[in-house]
């Protein structure tokens, strides 16, 4: 199936919908170029998942995590059924840009926030994961277009 969107608004839509597909445990793989929209796409899912923080790109910190609070909004309850408001704790937002080696990977601690069954994983560059790339996986490409490349 594809997605097309042409806003970041579009994109963060795409997010929210996608979020009431999760339940925890679930990981997301972002694959795609820088712009592509990938963090954009998180922002989406954040609010799909009831997160009202500020989403940002974790690329210098490489992970962050933010914590899925169980209220009663009416947007949230919208949005996520009963069995992931019990199963879903966290989610965390990883980019894995900055990351050269497997050992990198390691040494962030990955391979256990990939075990948490209460969480919700959304990895920005995933192929950077090695051999602690999930069996069990969401995987999300993301493209660029130009519209003036696209009619030339």
């Amino acid at each position: 199936m594809k997605v097309h969107t042409n806003s970041a608004q579009e994109t963060q839509h795409a997010g929210k919908i996608f979020a009431k597909k999760l339940v925890g445990g679930d990981t997301i793989l972002l694959y795609g170029n820088l712009g592509a929209g990938k963090t954009t796409f998180v922002q989406g899912l954040a609010k799909g998942l009831g997160i009202e923080k500020r989403i940002i790109s974790p690329t210098f910190i490489i992970v962050r995590r933010y914590e899925v609070l169980n209220s009663s909004s009416s947007e949230q309850s919208e949005s996520r059924s009963s069995r992931q408001a019990r199963t879903i704790k966290w989610l965390y937002h990883i980019d894995l840009y900055r990351t050269q080696t497997e050992d990198d990977v390691k040494g962030l601690g990955i391979d256990e926030i990939l075990q948490e069954k209460d969480a919700i994983v959304a990895i920005e560059w995933p192929e950077k994961l090695g051999s602690f790339l999930p069996k069990k996986r969401w995987e999300l490409r993301f493209e660029n277009h130009d519209i003036e490349e696209e009619y030339n």
